[in-house]
């Protein structure tokens, strides 16, 4: 009875521990099939740390990337309010433009009035101009025979008074004044007082000119024609200008070279002489 029991127990266990061979076999077929899995998950994993690190790596460069960009959006910030800033500076500064230009159209619009003005005035300043010019050369054709009728009127005194004058204020011998015409590079030349004489022992010629008024620019004048008659008269000439008012400009351009000579004075010096003579002989 042992025996049979026995026998069964035996192959009760020999058949478990057939499976459990099974088992064991069928374990380590997983676990050879587990660590070919492993290695792989290794191997899986070790590329996986790799593209971790490559991945940190561009992270890393990227996080560099963004810091320079946040930097220059910064700077890009900063100048977008001072570009700010300036556009509101000129915003104002044209807003003052527009300002002054609406001034000055309207002082252009009020000098165009003004011009306006002008011009009408100027076109009754030259009515007026017109009417004084025909005037004027009125007057200066009376000017000009009123001065012609004291020209000669002067010339007249002149040859009165100045002979007797000239003898006794420059020992100038002469007999009488004439008017002379003479030719100068066929050009005529007037000369009011002409006459020859004497001054000492040397002869002379004397050229006087008769004026109302004389002035430095009338000296002028006549001491270039008389320049002009110098090569022409055979004489020493002496140049002398009678007239009714000699001017201080004609005293300092004359100076030595021209007798200026007023129409008083003749008479003056020589009632002077007549009163000294006739206390003489009292």
């Amino acid at each position: 009875m042992k025996e049979a029991w026995l026998e069964s127990w035996m192959d009760r266990v020999e058949a478990a521990l057939a499976r459990l061979a099974e088992a064991q076999a069928r374990t380590e077929e997983h676990v050879t099939a587990l660590a070919g899995r492993m290695d792989r998950v290794e191997a899986a994993l070790e590329r996986l740390a790799q593209a971790q690190a490559r991945t940190e790596e561009r992270v890393g460069r990227l996080e560099a990337a963004i810091a320079r960009l946040t930097e220059a959006q910064a700077r890009t910030d900063e100048r977008l309010a001072q570009l700010t800033q300036a556009q509101a500076r000129t915003d104002e500064r044209l807003a003052q433009l527009a300002e002054a230009q609406a001034r000055t159209d309207e002082r252009l619009a009020q000098l165009a009035q003004a011009q306006a003005r002008t011009d009408e005035r100027l076109t009754r300043v030259e009515g007026i101009l017109e009417r004084t010019e025909r005037v004027l050369a009125e007057l200066t054709a009376q000017v000009k025979a009123l001065s012609d009728n004291v020209g000669y009127g002067l010339e007249d005194i002149a040859r009165v008074v100045l002979p007797g004058y000239l003898r006794y204020r420059y020992g100038i011998k002469i007999e009488r004044f004439e008017r002379r015409l003479f030719q100068i590079d066929g050009q005529p030349v007037d000369i009011d007082l002409y006459a020859e004489g004497t001054r000492g022992r040397k002869r002379i010629v004397v050229l006087g000119e008769a004026k109302a008024r004389i002035y430095g620019r009338e000296v002028s004048q006549f001491h270039s024609v008389v320049e002009r008659l110098k090569p022409h008269i055979a004489a020493e000439v002496v140049p002398l200008m009678f007239g009714y008012f000699i001017d201080l400009s004609a005293t300092e351009a004359a100076g030595k070279q021209t007798l200026l000579i007023a129409s008083y004075q003749p008479t003056t010096e020589m009632q002077s002489l007549g009163s000294r003579r006739r206390r003489a002989r009292q």
